[in-house]
């Protein structure tokens, strides 16, 4: 399904996004100042409203002083409570009709609430991030925050110059202005609000790859000081994406960026065209490359073919998880059966409790997501064969670009790729608690 056709409320979070409109484009203009932490910020969104007229719609956004709301140049009637902008436009629109709004707010940006703790804006020890995964976005700017309504942004960000500030996609302008410097970036391709990253801090740009001819450009910002095991702990990462394009089918955005933010992280923070590590991520012996694997996996799953609601987490995380046993097998170290045995081993010593294609909100982050997901790929991949296998997880990227998909889409995709049933394994590893053989264990 594409972004355009998912109209269902998200199940495991119903009081988030309003599926009466879709957002087409978002054009944020942001002051931040880190030493107070004080954000002013202005959005204008242009939409479209759904089926009928829209007399009334909402906007996800944290509690945040609103200064004005405009929809179409006019001034709307609304009320903000509980993380909800609800706005009564002076001329609502007719159906199907494009229309715009303007909100302007400000305040101190803190994370908004979640049963995973704090969610979005991080002010950090000097500067601050963005991790926004499920709900986070409406911590810092209004929002239509449902993975299914994935939109395109120009995000203009001015803080004092001492600061670089990082976002995913493509960088603008870098305009300097007295103390202060304003920095203009924008990601045309379709992008889900919690999938917006952000990170401000003291960071020095280095250049991974340039953007010569069939090449994706790659670029880091970090502390100085972490220089050295950052060379090394990431120096593998352009290998990454060439074998990653040949695996999985061309990158999906016009770049990639990594920070390393002055901080430990509990995990890296997944964006589109960009993720954040932490410190902690570097020990100069690539202790923690299977993440860099991970977090470069999502920009094909989760970010560019993204999850039409929450119950399908798996196909992100499960890809993102094989992603590491792929690289494991291709760059010297143990195959993917091997990792999958292992994996098998962990997940075996678990309750059986969990059906991984709904897992439920509690549960959608728990580890058996990733670990059983990765074995639930590798399952797929002895069932059909290696050829059949990547010419289907390739066509699954084509097809579903900068869209969203179901766990039914992927059934019915990988059906097409093979003669062999495959009814029966989908139903024991994504639907029943139990956890299946896996073949060669």
């Amino acid at each position: 399904m594409s972004p355009k056709q998912a109209v269902a409320t998200d199940p495991y979070f119903p009081d988030h996004g309003d599926v009466r409109y879709r957002v087409h484009r978002y054009e944020l203009n942001l002051d931040y100042r880190p030493a107070p932490n004080r954000l002013a910020g202005s959005a204008r969104i242009l939409a479209i409203a759904g089926g009928a007229q829209l007399r009334e719609f909402v906007l996800d956004l944290a509690d945040f002083k609103i200064g004005r709301v405009l929809v179409d140049g006019r001034a709307a009637h609304y009320t903000h409570r509980a993380g909800r902008l609800r706005v009564r436009p002076a001329r609502p629109p007719a159906a199907g009709a494009a229309f715009t709004v303007e909100v302007h707010w400000s305040g101190n940006p803190k994370p908004v609430r979640s049963p995973w703790g704090g969610l979005g804006w991080e002010e950090l020890e000097d500067g601050a991030l963005v991790a926004s995964q499920p709900v986070g976005a409406p911590s810092w700017f209004p929002c239509n925050d449902r993975p299914a309504d994935k939109a395109g942004y120009l995000v203009s960000v001015t803080t004092p110059s001492a600061y670089a500030v990082v976002l995913g996609g493509r960088l603008l302008t870098r305009t300097t202005r007295s103390s202060s410097t304003t920095w203009v970036y924008e990601q045309s391709a379709p992008t889900a609000s919690y999938l917006v990253g952000l990170s401000i801090g003291a960071y020095r740009e280095v250049l991974l790859v340039d953007g010569k001819p069939g090449a994706v450009p790659q670029r880091a910002w970090l502390p100085t000081r972490l220089m050295p095991a950052f060379e090394h702990d990431f120096g593998r990462q352009p290998e990454m994406m060439r074998l990653f394009e040949e695996l999985f089918g061309p990158y999906p955005f016009g770049e990639y960026t990594v920070v390393v933010t002055d901080e430990e992280l509990d995990v890296p923070v997944e964006a589109q065209g960009l993720a954040t590590f932490g410190t902690n991520h570097l020990d100069g012996a690539r202790g923690s490359e299977r993440l860099v694997a991970h977090e470069l996996a999502h920009q094909w799953f989760g970010n560019s073919v993204t999850v039409a609601d929450w119950r399908h987490i798996w196909l992100n995380e499960g890809f993102a998880k094989y992603a590491e046993w792929l690289w494991s097998e291709r760059s010297g170290g143990p195959s993917a059966q091997r990792r999958a045995a292992a994996a098998y081993a962990v997940v075996a010593a678990l309750p059986e409790d969990l059906r991984l294609g709904d897992p439920g909100r509690r549960l959608m982050f728990d580890d058996r997501v990733y670990e059983r997901g990765g074995l639930t790929v590798h399952a797929l991949r002895l069932a059909v064969g290696d050829d059949a296998f990547f010419r289907l997880v390739r066509g699954w990227t084509a097809v579903r670009r900068h869209g969203c998909a179901t766990t039914a889409d992927f059934v019915a995709h990988a059906a097409r790729y093979t003669d062999r049933p495959l009814a029966g394994l989908f139903t024991a590893w994504l639907h029943e608690p139990a956890l299946p053989p896996l073949p060669g264990i």
